[in-house]
């Protein structure tokens, strides 16, 4: 087979102060968003519709609705419309999500059963998360894996059954499930049509010790599948904020979200995915973003977001990744592979960046073409460093350090007074806090 490319990092959204700013592609052409102020009455909203060719209004978060444009009016004349009635706090166009990963090689079956410890640097390597240890601590404590927390994965869906000509990961087998939901095609059934939402799902919760693959960081936990984009890797941000408020209502213990926004959106564009993620930190749920692939100083949103745990990547050679975005609000780095940035500001960028070193990738059992052939399959990218830390904040809660039912903040002040300062010494915005040290954050 030749090798699976995709343009998750290179398909950008631009910002849009008004809707003439972006191409049609850069959000859908068949809807908006819109919140009516308080005061306003079904009758009132049903004249708004009337009056801009709108209808067929779906409530998603913040009180927010997705409207159906009928008339076939642009986004542009349609949001100038809606903006100009009396009664409409805002209306937006409803932005496109993309994946955050980088690429997928084909490279199937490397390493083998029983060959993890060679493959799985990024568990176990010298700049790796040190799994190994938190493994030990978490089956002293009788909690093996996270065993109980559930984590929602949501993403391009999980092959987390058999159905039709879809199959269940081999090295999900055993892994727990609990009900998810397919906001693409509105069913109950969010199988993946990807790959990439699968290999995420297995950085966080493959199976140990079945002679299968390789490992997962919190293989105990539950994974609630919630289906957010599409065949091709994209989606849009209404599903997003309504897959967020789905997590939290079902009781998601941690979302990741190894999706992005373009670099360029602002809080104002996106107003129900914030509103989304202020429902889920007021509900403590921890927020998992990766921080994305732009090599840029500036974080992309979810992860930009002040309550989200903002994830950036790391080589096997402890260096940033090229590809990984940074910048203020960056909590902490993890394992996603490629090559190392050229960086040589500081000590340990002189001593570890080797201009163009690294280049191993994090590896998880996923499918490349068929949804019933999995090999090993390599990626890089933000999207594989934030599942490193949506697991270890599972095995946070299930280790019961900080009490039964601890704040997402309290989970995130742990996750980053734990981790290994890397970089320059203290917080930095290359790094952040530092390199997610699994061990150490389920430790006495």
């Amino acid at each position: 087979m030749r090798p699976r490319h995709y343009a998750y990092a290179a398909a950008l959204l631009l910002s849009l102060a008004t809707p003439g700013a972006a191409t049609a592609a850069d959000y859908s052409p068949s809807h908006v968003i819109v919140r009516y102020a308080g005061w306003t009455t079904h009758r009132d909203r049903i004249a708004v519709e009337r009056a801009t060719g709108t209808g067929r209004a779906v409530p998603i978060a913040g009180g927010a609705r997705v409207l159906q444009i009928k008339d076939g009016d642009s986004v542009r004349k349609t949001i100038a419309e809606l903006r100009a009635r009396p009664g409409v706090d805002y209306a937006v166009p409803d932005y496109r999500i993309h994946a955050a990963a980088a690429y997928y090689p084909n490279d199937p079956g490397r390493g083998g059963a029983g060959n993890w410890r060679k493959v799985q640097w990024n568990f176990a390597g010298a700049f790796g998360i040190r799994a190994p240890q938190a493994w030990a601590t978490m089956r002293a404590l009788h909690e093996a894996g996270g065993r109980g927390a559930i984590v929602a994965v949501l993403d391009s869906g999980v092959a987390y059954k058999n159905r039709g000509g879809f199959k269940r990961a081999p090295d999900l087998g055993k892994t727990g499930f609990v009900p998810g939901h397919d906001f693409i095609d509105g069913d109950n059934v969010p199988l993946d049509e990807d790959g990439h939402g699968t290999h995420v799902a297995g950085t966080i919760a493959e199976q140990v010790n079945n002679k299968r693959a390789v490992t997962g960081l919190a293989y105990g936990v539950k994974i609630m599948p919630l289906r957010v984009l599409d065949a091709n890797g994209g989606g849009n941000g209404g599903p997003l904020a309504k897959a967020i408020i789905w997590a939290v209502d079902h009781r998601a213990q941690v979302i990741n979200m190894s999706i992005v926004f373009n670099s360029d959106l602002q809080a104002a564009d996106i107003p129900d995915v914030i509103a989304a993620m202020r429902y889920a930190h007021q509900h403590n749920v921890v927020m998992v973003g990766a921080a994305g692939n732009e090599s840029d100083n500036h974080l992309d949103y979810p992860a930009r977001y002040r309550d989200v745990i903002s994830v950036g990547a790391t080589t096997s050679s402890g260096c940033q990744a090229q590809y990984s975005s940074f910048g203020d609000g960056l909590d902490v780095v993890a394992p996603g592979g490629g090559k190392d940035a050229e960086l040589t500001g500081s000590a340990w960028d002189r001593a570890h960046c080797g201009h163009g070193a690294g280049g191993r990738e994090i590896v998880q059992q996923t499918f490349v073409q068929n949804f019933h052939d999995f090999h090993l399959v390599g990626v890089e990218g933000t999207s594989e460093a934030a599942p490193h830390v949506s697991a270890l904040a599972a095995l946070i809660i299930a280790s019961g350090r900080l009490g039964p039912q601890p704040t997402a903040d309290a989970v995130l002040a742990r996750i980053d007074s734990s981790a290994r300062d890397i970089g320059p010494p203290g917080y930095d915005k290359r790094y952040g806090h530092g390199l997610v040290n699994a061990a150490a954050a389920v430790a006495p």
